[in-house]
């Protein structure tokens, strides 16, 4: 069954990859083997989860959830055999400016066999598109997923992400009350929010020592539009961080261990703290940032993640 699973999954990104290469440029720069390669040797025990997927599961490769003139924009959903009510959108990480949403497919399977169902939507990266393009088409993907809710064996939502989309799944989750990403009035709010290793203050002199270290040509200068000196207003309005209100939801924020990596923790949490709102932290010692992508630490995340959303109302 892991073969056949594998054969698919091959065939998709093949087929996506030739469809997508005529209508966008692709950075392929961050790559689960390119990360494994430089961690092997650091991190001893590190290991890559197989995808093996249980009896009664299903995977629902490519599913469109949004149309943008020719620009076609697809989720993977994966549907447990027992369903628990609980659905999560997850965002892929790569510097919001690479990555793929196929990054999740490990992770992905193994919530789905807690019970929960996994979306996880493809999104315009900035070499194709800057901000605010990525945050409205995932706020897109999340109001496809609850219209489908019912399909998908889901009462709740939460959405969760990884570095950059990490940062993403934060800044979505406490703007979901405004309508700075999506058409006014539509309802993206999710009851719980989970960032890995996402940045939630652009502003913090920390995260700009590493941010805005190549100015307008860092990763978050070329999805922001600019250098913080020159978009300044952007790399704020962008910061999670800012948002924190009274309808943010239940947080869960896990960290590498590398704390560029989560700047702005102290203060969402003080925030969710005067508006009496859940937080929890998991914090790894001597771990790879891509701590999701690989075992011992993605079973441990699993684990948190399946604890904190099942004390989320």
């Amino acid at each position: 069954m892991m073969k056949t699973f594998a054969a698919i999954a091959a065939l998709m990104l093949v087929s996506c990859a030739a469809t997508a290469a005529d209508l966008r440029p692709i950075d392929d720069g961050y790559t689960i083997s390119q990360r494994f390669d430089g961690y092997k040797d650091k991190y001893p025990g590190i290991a890559w989860p197989a995808v093996e997927p249980q009896t009664g599961q299903k995977i629902l490769f490519d599913q469109r959830y949004k149309r943008d003139g020719e620009r076609e924009l697809h989720a993977d959903v994966f549907l447990p055999a027992k369903p628990n009510g609980q659905g999560i959108v997850l965002i892929h990480g790569g510097g919001w400016r690479s990555g793929d949403k196929s990054h999740f497919y490990a992770l992905a399977n193994r919530l789905s066999q807690r019970g929960y169902t996994v979306i996880l939507p493809e999104f315009r990266l900035s070499a194709e598109a800057r901000y605010p393009t990525s945050l409205i088409d995932v706020n897109d993907a999340i109001l496809w997923a609850k219209s489908n809710a019912k399909d998908f064996g889901f009462a709740k939502l939460a959405l969760g992400g990884a570095s950059s989309g990490g940062q993403m799944a934060a800044l979505l989750a406490y703007t979901a009350d405004q309508d700075l990403f999506k058409q006014p009035g539509s309802d993206t709010s999710v009851n719980a929010v989970i960032d890995l290793d996402g940045v939630l203050d652009f502003t913090d002199p920390e995260a700009l020592k590493f941010e805005n270290a190549r100015g307008d040509t860092s990763a978050a200068g070329l999805w922001l539009g600019g250098s913080w000196e020159k978009a300044g207003d952007t790399w704020a309005e962008a910061s999670a961080a800012t948002h924190v209100g009274a309808k943010s939801p239940p947080t869960l924020i896990i960290s590498s261990g590398l704390m560029r990596f989560t700047v702005g923790r102290q203060k969402v949490e003080a925030a969710l703290d005067r508006f009496g709102i859940a937080h929890d932290y998991l914090e790894f010692a001597n771990a790879p940032h891509d701590v999701w992508l690989f075992d011992p630490w993605q079973t441990q995340i699993v684990d948190k993640m399946d604890s904190f959303l099942k004390a989320v109302k």
